[in-house]
């Protein structure tokens, strides 16, 4: 018995770049957190950090240390929320 292939779609996206990411987080730092995730997709999780302050500052800084791997991944085409 053969498995099941599943197989995956990738959206088709105008492709971002990690510097315009940085560049949209760095209003964070003033309290307007969120930019970068709309920027790259993430509308749920933008509004998040945008009420929230990018959890409270914390969210924030783990997206400094994972922009590169967001913004490959918003490239490749997988699903952001």
């Amino acid at each position: 018995m053969v498995p099941a292939v599943r197989e995956t779609t990738a959206i088709a996206r105008p492709r971002r770049d990690v510097i315009t990411a940085y560049v949209l987080l760095a209003p964070a730092l003033f309290g307007l957190a969120g930019l970068h995730r709309f920027y790259l997709g993430r509308w749920v999780s933008g509004l998040i950090w945008l009420v929230t302050g990018g959890l409270c500052g914390i969210g924030s800084i783990v997206d400094m240390v994972m922009m590169p791997r967001m913004v490959d991944d918003h490239n490749r085409g997988a699903p952001g929320w």
